[in-house]
């Protein structure tokens, strides 16, 4: 299943990105093999995600919540309320 998901960075900062395991895909980043971005910036923290339907749909919302404010994707973190994942 794929998902879309948000990242807190140690230094504060918000990752955004997709991936089909969230699991393997937050171990990566926590263990300095993921996105470039988050290498310096660890730990990370996942705070957000959503469940989509394909590939195609995951990188379209990615590309999406990447253009909000920080004060948007703060807001949508603040609503959010899944403890399912971790």
């Amino acid at each position: 299943m794929p998902y879309t998901y948000l990242l807190e960075c140690s230094d504060g900062s918000l990752y955004t990105g997709w991936t089909v395991c969230l699991e393997t895909r937050l171990k990566a980043h926590n263990n300095g093999t993921g996105a470039k971005y988050t290498r310096c910036r660890l730990p990370v923290k996942l705070v957000y995600w959503e469940e989509q339907s394909n590939r195609s749909e995951a990188q379209k919302r990615e590309f999406t919540l990447r253009r909000l404010k920080r004060s948007e994707k703060l807001q949508l973190i603040k609503e959010f309320n899944n403890t399912d994942f971790i």
